[in-house]
């Protein structure tokens, strides 16, 4: 045992890179790309400061400040408009990076041993978990520095060399903090599963948080880390106190991680493991049972998460309404619907937005089959009277549950929340219909998960490419002006746009049927391939 607590830090640092050699560069590059082609985007579309503000009058309600925050509507430039429409979002992939990379190096390393393995050599106690809070520190503000001055390289008018260092900088900063928080949740939980949901539940809570706070309350915006985003009013005031607290709250959460890993055994967790039952439940000997057991932690935070959701997004709508009533010139541009509320009109945008999200535990849910396996838990379950399609099709059917049980939560939130602030409230069934319209696209990419895991189990991580592809070409395919077919290559761009568009019955049923005979392919290439130990 080594007599200073960080001896081998270097070192260990120099090996989390060299692990992480190709994951890195992708997760930057992907991130600063995306951050670096909307700005000359936004200027190709909205040449003129005219053009701008109409799109400020658009953004300038509760149900779009909800969304992606406030901004300074009156001063709509496109440096504004870029920090508005895409700094909140760029930071929660930021921070979804930050989660799951620390995560792999501190408790998802403990858990399979491999910190027991390094600390039997000359490495100090508080090594990895230092070596890896480094390399993610470093990692950040390379982040920070390369978007800060890649975005003043631009050369975009409104877009000067302070207000594009802050917006890298708020960006550096959120994934600085959401490493402090993430060690110290690896310190309290006692599995990476439990870690990734804590971290993931206090994403969601935050972006909740924020949206009401921005709606109704700011000071409740400053409580929430990604509030302190939206505070920092990038190419306008540019404020830089919420970087300094997000960094101060950073360092006070790293000190703690610190201290909770210096006082804690090889494996525990602060968080207690209840006591398990004496003899396991007839439920809990099947599959389905072992299953629902080893994400059921995971399926209720994303449910609370989901209903909370909707019922953010559906307080807002009663004040969305009165915002357009003021202004005719706004009507004309957006009513394209006779018939409908400006409410009912901009419910498919909100629902194409919130499907998307609810895809994402339910693909968490097949994922995890792949995960047991890698950890070597799947030839045990094998090993006994479980064959291989009764395992991976519990497995789906569980995705599946779900998915429909996220899309439900998160339509009836909506409906409870806008029913009540609405003038002569909101029509359930078709809230409800806006809503499970999206379910054969969501059973679409289930599917595309287990043929992943069925036939191309490494690369089973594509499939969250492919839906951020969805959510990236559908939410803003209107800006870029993108091709329908562009669209037409996610499940999603085949969905109604209920209720301002007739219900496609055909186009659904192919969806599923698409999804069935997918479905089946990755059961077949499951039951044939070797299973990884």
């Amino acid at each position: 045992m080594a007599s200073n607590s960080l001896s081998g830090t270097g070192r260990l640092s120099r090996f989390i890179l060299r692990r992480d050699r190709v994951r890195l560069p992708l997760w930057i590059l992907g991130i600063v790309f995306f951050t670096f082609i909307i700005p000359s985007a936004f200027l190709d579309l909205y040449p003129s400061q005219e053009d701008r503000d109409i799109m400020a009058e658009t953004m300038n309600n509760p149900a779009m400040v909800a969304m992606a925050g406030p901004a300074d509507f009156e001063n709509y430039t496109i440096g504004v408009m870029t920090a508005h429409q895409m700094l909140i979002f760029t930071a929660i992939v930021v921070g979804l990076m930050s989660i799951l990379l620390v995560t792999r190096h501190t408790r998802a390393d403990e858990e399979d041993g491999r910190i027991e393995l390094v600390r039997s050599l000359p490495v100090g106690r508080l090594s990895n978990l230092h070596a890896t809070i480094i390399v993610y520190v470093v990692t950040f503000i390379l982040l920070a520095l390369i978007i800060g001055l890649g975005l003043f390289a631009l050369n975009i008018e409104s877009m000067d060399l302070e207000g594009s260092l802050l917006y890298g900088a708020v960006l550096g900063a959120t994934g600085i903090f959401f490493t402090g928080l993430t060690a110290v949740f690896a310190q309290a939980s006692e599995s990476s599963r439990g870690t990734i949901g804590l971290s993931i539940t206090v994403l969601i809570l935050a972006y909740l948080l924020r949206a009401i706070g921005d709606v109704s309350n700011e000071v409740l915006s400053w409580l929430s880390p990604l509030g302190l985003v939206t505070q920092t009013d990038v190419y306008s005031t540019n404020n830089w106190l919420p970087v300094i607290v997000l960094l101060g709250a950073a360092f006070v959460l790293v000190v703690l991680a610190n201290y909770l890993n210096s006082v804690r055994d090889m494996g525990a967790g602060f968080i207690p493991a209840k006591p398990g039952r004496k003899y396991a439940s007839t439920f809990l000997q099947s599959p389905i049972g072992l299953g629902v057991r080893l994400q059921r932690t995971a399926i209720i935070s994303w449910a609370i998460g989901m209903f909370v959701m909707g019922a953010s997004y559906g307080s807002v709508l009663g004040d969305l309404e009165s915002f357009f009533a003021g202004s005719e010139e706004l009507q004309n541009m957006l009513v394209a619907a006779e018939g409908y509320t400006l409410t009912e009109q901009f419910l498919p945008m909100l629902m194409m937005v919130m499907s998307i999200l609810a895809t994402v535990p339910a693909v968490m849910n097949i994922n995890k089959l792949y995960g047991e396996e890698k950890k070597g838990r799947v030839e045990h379950v094998l090993s006994k009277a479980v064959s291989r399609s009764k395992l991976i099709s519990s497995y789906l059917l569980i995705s599946i549950v779900n998915g429909f049980v996220m899309l439900s939560l998160t339509g009836i939130g909506l409906w409870a929340a806008g029913t009540s602030v609405v003038e002569d409230g909101l029509d359930f069934g078709m809230v409800y219909g806006a809503t499970m319209v999206y379910y054969p696209a969501v059973l679409v990419m289930i599917s595309l998960a287990v043929v992943l895991i069925g036939w191309f189990p490494r690369r089973t991580s594509l499939i969250w490419l492919y839906v951020f592809y969805s959510f990236f070409v559908l939410y803003l395919g209107g800006l870029f002006q993108f091709s329908e077919w562009v669209g037409k290559l996610s499940p999603f761009g085949y969905i109604p746009q209920l209720p301002i568009e007739e219900m496609d019955w055909i186009g659904s049923i192919i969806l599923v049927f698409v999804s069935a005979v997918l479905a089946v392919i990755g059961i077949i290439g499951y039951c044939r391939r070797d299973i990884h130990g």
